[in-house]
């Protein structure tokens, strides 16, 4: 019965049932968004409402807002920061390329390009080290 259907006719049956897979990850994320805003528009409707100055007052950390709205920070900070999401992106590039070293054909590949990451980031734990920025004094 295909063949007399006409390859149109195929063409349009299979494009339908492409986007009716897609019409279901619609409805999911029109159904999360709905959940969202009806616990916001609940949440807004259950809750007191009573402002005092003491509430309407900038919050910063337990801290009364005493003084200039500027401070300084130091840059070792920063510093540590960026270590930080250097080696978040470490442990994020390391769990995906444990799953794949297992698989048949890729270890030898695999294994290369992760000495190779981790030379980039010895490098770099070099070069901070050599600058100082590891020393906790």
């Amino acid at each position: 019965m295909r063949e007399t259907l006409g390859d149109s006719t195929v063409a349009a049956a299979d494009a339908a049932g492409y986007f009716r897979s897609y019409s279901v990850v619609g409805l999911l994320a029109l159904i999360g968004v709905l959940f969202v805003a009806v616990a916001f528009g609940a949440g807004r409707l259950l809750r007191p409402v009573v402002p005092t100055p003491e509430k309407l007052l900038t919050y910063e950390c337990g801290v009364d807002p005493v003084g200039e709205g500027w401070a300084h920070t130091q840059v070792r900070y920063y510093v540590y920061a960026f270590l930080y999401v250097i080696f978040a992106v470490d442990s994020i590039f390391l769990f995906p390329w444990a799953t794949v070293f297992a698989a048949p054909g890729y270890g030898a590949t695999t294994l290369v390009e992760m000495f190779i990451f981790l030379g980039f980031l010895a490098v770099g734990l070099l070069y901070a080290y050599k600058k100082g920025v590891l020393a906790w004094t």
